[in-house]
């Protein structure tokens, strides 16, 4: 066994473990938490996967931004009596418990029929990850959707400023 895939067993329990602790924690602050720690948890798994770029973006772009705007919503709201936001157990809950164990039993069923995916070669994933590949794939073949998403958010914006924008009068 290779010290990579011994880091990407570790890595991957951290993160199963962390993102449980983000949906069962009733404290929204530790769950947001929990869930940073989860982002980097996630850039060490892609590094493990030798996908730099992919780490380095999940880093600065949820773990950094997201998770800013998180908190920010979580502070914002006016959490004073958290005894009204806890229910008891009711059939939605429990539908969604069998739901998710179903869930689990397909996982583990694909799992145990397909294998583990180490048969790919991690030279192939090294050459096609990196920054360099990834900018001539997009810049060659798909300029033209990055432009339209470009004028897109472009509109967006300035439609949520005219929107968000007061009448002075």
């Amino acid at each position: 066994m290779s010290l990579s895939v011994l880091l990407f067993g570790i890595l991957s329990i951290l993160a199963v473990a962390s993102a449980l602790i983000t949906v069962i924690s009733k404290h929204p602050v530790r769950s947001a938490i929990s869930l940073v720690f989860h982002f980097f948890m996630l850039a060490g798994l892609y590094l493990t996967l030798n996908a730099q770029f992919i780490a380095a973006i999940q880093v600065l772009v949820y773990a950094g931004a997201i998770m800013v705007l998180v908190i920010f919503v979580i502070m914002l709201l006016n959490l004073e009596n958290e005894n009204k936001l806890k229910s008891k157990y009711n059939i939605l809950q429990w539908s969604a418990f069998l739901l998710g164990l179903g869930l689990v039993f397909l996982l583990g069923v694909t799992y145990l029929s397909t294998g583990t995916g180490l048969q790919f070669a991690p030279e192939i994933a090294a050459n096609n990850s990196t920054a360099q590949a990834l900018g001539k794939a997009l810049f060659e073949g798909y300029i033209f959707p990055i432009e339209a998403i470009g004028i897109l958010l472009t509109g967006a914006i300035v439609g949520a400023i005219v929107l968000a924008k007061k009448k002075l009068s």
